[in-house]
């Protein structure tokens, strides 16, 4: 789907960049099988956690990260090129879009027990993924050059005139912000969505690699206010960068939520021991250590959510995830269109 989408060259990019993910975990024990896991949520969170899992279980783990610039990507390039023969068994997700199209690829396998938590919307009907540690989208902004009186709150803001030449964001072919932009196909239709993209281009939008990029450009001057998620602020605070932010609210109607997805991969070499890291991963403590992180990822638990109050998202967007991941390949398509350089 993304070769056709982005192009011969972009699309051989995508398989040099998912070639050269980065690989780690332990050595294998001879004679003691190894859990493969594929994971796109940031290494500096998760491969604290992951290493608990090993400690606590003595199951051995090897793990492969998405490059920061490819994010997700790459994962799932790899995991339709290895459907055949697969080699991962479990998928931590840093997003629900692309989950739920390997789901409907039938590249991920159902996983029921009655020690998971609720995570109500945040999960799969049919149990093929399963959410946690849930984020935002947010407009950055620095507030030595903006006054938080006038710092934009709507989608819609950005396309005022004057704030052409001082917004920035990350390119949507990777990581959440296509996601996002496909959930503006489905939340305004896709006439007012590619004029929503074109007022962007007007503006003189600054695309850049990544969330955590867009937001550096804040920081440091470079522009005003860039679209991005609400954990890359909370690591640009705690950095001690000049940002603050808004939960990027569509219409009044609210900001899209965007969890993140555990997965077991169908067929995949030791499905046995796949579910007792996936009822890890969705596990209480886990979701705490992720919301005391420097993510401050809100729970989705709702009974933990309580706890961390300060970190709850308001106003969620009510929205289908599912149409979100169906209106992808024209988002990203128009994208591309009208938010060339």
């Amino acid at each position: 789907m993304f070769n056709r989408l982005l192009g011969p060259a972009a699309g051989m990019t995508v398989l040099l960049c998912a070639a050269m993910i980065s690989f780690s975990g332990c050595h294998k024990e001879p004679g003691k099988p190894v859990l493969v896991v594929y994971c796109s949520a940031d290494q500096e969170y998760a491969e604290p956690i992951l290493a608990e899992f090993q400690k606590k279980t003595g199951i051995q783990l090897q793990v492969r990260y998405d490059s920061e610039a490819n994010k997700t990507v790459g994962l799932i390039q790899r995991l339709r090129a290895e459907k055949a023969q697969p080699v991962a068994d479990v998928f931590w997700s840093n997003e629900v879009f692309h989950t739920i199209r390997l789901a409907q690829e039938g590249l991920l396998q159902p996983y029921r027990s009655n020690k998971l938590p609720a995570c109500g919307a945040y999960c799969a009907g049919d149990a093929c993924w399963h959410g946690m540690a849930l984020r935002a989208r947010a407009i950055a902004y620095n507030p030595q050059r903006v006054k938080a009186e006038q710092a934009p709150r709507r989608l819609e803001d950005l396309l005022a005139a004057k704030w052409k030449g001082r917004l920035a964001m990350a390119g949507p072919q990777f990581g959440t912000t296509g996601g996002d932009v496909a959930s503006w196909f489905v939340h305004y239709g896709p006439e007012q969505a590619r004029r929503i993209l074109q007022g962007l281009a007007d503006n003189k939008v600054r695309l850049a690699d990544s969330n955590s990029a867009a937001v550096k450009l804040v920081a440091t001057g470079q522009v005003d206010a860039a679209l991005t998620d609400t954990d890359d602020v909370y690591a640009a605070q705690r950095n001690g960068w000049s940002v603050a932010m808004n939960l990027l609210d569509q219409d009044g109607q609210g900001a899209l939520v965007i969890p993140n997805t555990v997965a077991i991969v169908r067929n995949g070499p030791h499905a046995d021991l796949a579910g007792r890291l996936v009822e890890y991963l969705l596990s209480q403590a886990v979701e705490e250590a992720l919301a005391t992180s420097d993510a401050h990822n809100t729970p989705a638990d709702p009974v933990l959510r309580e706890k961390f109050k300060q970190y709850e998202i308001p106003h969620p967007l009510k929205i289908d995830y599912a149409k979100v991941s169906q209106a992808m390949p024209e988002a990203l398509a128009a994208a591309n269109e009208v938010l060339k350089p």
